[in-house]
């Protein structure tokens, strides 16, 4: 089960003199030797980025067609010593990009491997500096954003997942995963089977297209009965609609009117 290298990243990442090599050395033992460690020094502190490597069945370094994954543990740094003693929640993106690449290592070691290739990125920061704030003392970085995606996120991830965390956002604060529908080009898609399978298998909670399609007697009751609003999500607020439509539709027009341009240019302003 996965829960054991969850446990293990947290006992691994709870320390004051955890660096990225003991990490990595870990993420190695578990049977995944390409890791990469990298010190990096600058204005605010030191952090060690660790990259990990685990090939699939049929990924891109093998040749295959299976597309590779970017899983990002995205954070400010796992610590704040000595401003706060322990291991910090801003740390959950390092410790769940961790305890993926643990997981990953022990199933090839079992002869379990995914389709495609599959690369992590973290950074390991015991004593990252923070930002005073009036609800909780926020996390800084020992390194500025541009930093961090240079080391963290590669060209050859075709699909990024970034974990993140914060826990001073007092307006949206709440537990569990909330999937939004794709957003692409100003076109509002649906939500993708997978990820709401992932949703089900992971909180056991069902769909409503997918509950009304397969359990229709028991839509039907919830409905005769007016209590099928009580289990329902909160959906997307009307603001945001107008506004992603009005995003699209502007985009739409631009490109649109640049295509015109384009071809009045190619016909008139060139003789």
């Amino acid at each position: 089960m996965s829960l054991g290298t969850v446990l293990q990243a947290l006992e691994l990442l709870d320390s004051a003199v955890v660096t990225g090599q003991a990490v990595g050395d870990a993420i190695r033992a578990a049977g995944v030797p390409d890791v990469e460690v990298e010190r990096f020094t600058g204005a605010r502190g030191s952090t060690d980025f660790v990259r990990v490597t685990v090939p699939g069945a049929r990924g891109r370094r093998a040749g295959g067609e299976a597309p590779t994954l970017g899983i990002v543990g995205r954070l400010g740094g796992i610590g704040a010593r000595p401003a706060k003693v322990g291991l910090v929640s801003d740390g959950d993106g390092a410790v769940t990009a961790i305890a993926c690449a643990l997981k990953l290592g022990r199933m090839a070691a079992q002869g379990d491997r995914l389709p495609g290739d599959v690369i992590l990125a973290t950074h390991i920061c015991p004593d990252a500096p923070t930002i005073a704030h009036p609800v909780v003392t926020m996390m800084n970085s020992p390194v500025d954003m541009a930093t961090l995606n240079r080391h963290e996120v590669r060209p050859e991830m075709e699909a990024i997942l970034s974990v993140d965390t914060t826990r001073g956002n007092r307006v949206v604060n709440q537990r569990g995963i909330a999937i939004s529908p794709t957003v692409k080009e100003g076109w509002i898609l649906r939500v993708a089977e997978d990820l709401l399978t992932i949703v089900q298998n992971v909180t056991g909670r069902m769909p409503v297209e997918e509950f009304r399609r397969d359990k229709p007697e028991e839509y039907e009751a919830l409905v005769a009965k007016g209590e099928l609003e009580k289990y329902l999500e909160e959906p997307y607020q009307p603001v945001v609609i107008r506004a992603v439509r009005l995003f699209g539709w502007a985009a739409l027009i631009t490109g649109f009117a640049i295509v015109v341009w384009i071809i009045y240019a190619m016909l008139f302003a060139y003789r």
